[in-house]
């Protein structure tokens, strides 16, 4: 393909977002695919190299969630793809896309053990050195190991049929719906939860059946760990006969106006999950646990005010999932601090491709939050013309508008 393209770009050192026309990229590898995008997104990690604080020196095309249609293909691609991940043989010009944010091959030992967002060969798109989504067209490498089609994901939808998926929903597999599930799932998961779980004396489990767990962050990223947490605890409850109490926590007033209306929507009990600003949150947990303090932490903020919350909320030997970027600071704390709490701390980059199969049927069943547009439970706010780019970027910064999608053909 030949000709020039839009793309949001930003430059260094901060807080300076452009829209210019720049060369639609070409194949540079058999295995790279060329994407048509449909939608990309505005994410709270784009905000880190707007706000210059990811030392990035050079400029670049922004953004990591991205769903389009392959318009081209690599000589990777055909029958003859054989003992390779199976989209090397599948993927046909014209197939409906969604892209995880990073690359993986599919076939080093973290692709095949499902820690994709390690692969030996990943890249974050939206740096330099990867060109992101925020623009009409965009380079995918290594694609027969990164993208997934949307017809993979329907079978979770009621019906199985694409039409039940809203396209702007779609989008939200890219990053931060399996970014909310991996938050989730690591606190449920963890060795520490497993006596709320079980009725086996620690190790393997303990008598007390009530989970008290807390959210720091509700943004789009906290929306989907809520959304994701509350739908799994249901589950675990119908299956275990556990109880189990969240607080939402965000000092932000519409964003907890949001989450409330969302909670509503689907349904949560105003008995197990309560919406609170930081002095509420404090004292809710010291209520409903007599001091001692909650089981586990999801922190999507990804800084070191959000750490000192979910430290200081966590009882001994709770565990905190970390998934939000953090920066150049220091941690808040030492390891003696952890270890006179004996607090586990997981933090990191989310699986996008092993978190997929949860994700897609959170997704199916909560299309009224997900699908939705503008509405007053909708998490996604509206969508723009890339022209808007520099005026999104600056009202998301300041925490005055939610989650934003570019329509680059708008």
């Amino acid at each position: 393909m030949e000709g020039m393209q839009k793309a949001v770009k930003w430059y260094p050192p901060s807080y300076d977002i452009r829209v210019e026309h720049v060369p639609i990229p070409k194949v540079q590898h058999p295995d790279d695919v060329i994407v048509k995008v449909q939608l990309a997104g505005l994410c709270g990690s784009d905000l880190h190299i707007y706000r210059g604080h990811e030392d990035v020196d050079a400029e670049l095309i922004c953004g990591h969630e991205f769903v389009g249609t392959v318009v081209e293909m690599g000589g990777s691609f055909g029958s003859h793809a054989q003992q390779r991940p199976e989209l090397y043989r599948t993927l046909r010009l014209g197939d409906k896309v969604v892209s995880p944010f990073t690359v993986s091959c599919g076939e080093c030992h973290f692709c095949r053990v499902g820690f994709t967002c390690r692969c030996m060969h990943s890249v974050l798109f939206g740096i330099p050195a990867l060109p992101g989504g925020q623009a009409q067209y965009v380079r995918v490498p290594k694609a027969g190991g990164t993208l997934f089609k949307v017809e993979s994901v329907t079978a979770a939808s009621k019906d199985g049929s694409v039409s039940c998926l809203a396209d702007s929903s779609l989008l939200l597999l890219a990053d931060i719906l399996p970014t909310g599930v991996f938050a989730a799932l690591q606190v449920l998961q963890h060795a520490k939860t497993s006596p709320m779980l079980t009725a086996s004396p620690y190790p393997f489990g303990g008598f007390d059946r009530i989970l008290t767990l807390a959210i720091v962050g509700l943004g789009p990223v906290g929306v989907c760990a809520a959304v994701s947490l509350l739908d799994m605890l249901s589950g675990i409850q119908q299956t275990k006969d556990v109880q189990y109490r969240v607080v939402a926590i965000d000092p932000n007033e519409s964003r907890r106006a949001k989450m409330t209306k969302i909670a509503e929507a689907i349904g949560a009990s105003r008995k197990s999950f309560a919406v609170a600003d930081i002095p509420q949150a404090k004292r809710t947990v010291s209520e409903w646990t007599s001091g001692i303090g909650c089981n586990a932490i999801l922190e999507v903020v990804g800084n070191n005010s959000a750490l000192e919350l979910a430290y200081g909320l966590v009882r001994p030997f709770g565990s905190v999932s970390s998934v939000g970027v953090h920066q150049e600071p220091p941690l808040p704390f030492m390891g003696r601090d952890l270890y006179n709490k004996n607090i586990s701390f997981d933090f990191g980059r989310c699986p996008v491709r092993a978190m997929l199969p949860i994700a897609s049927k959170i997704l199916a069943k909560y299309q009224a939050v997900f699908g939705s547009i503008g509405e007053k439970i909708s998490l996604i706010e509206r969508v723009v013309s890339l022209e808007d780019a520099p005026k999104s970027y600056e009202l998301f910064d300041k925490g005055k508008c939610g989650k934003i999608l570019f329509d680059p053909w708008k």
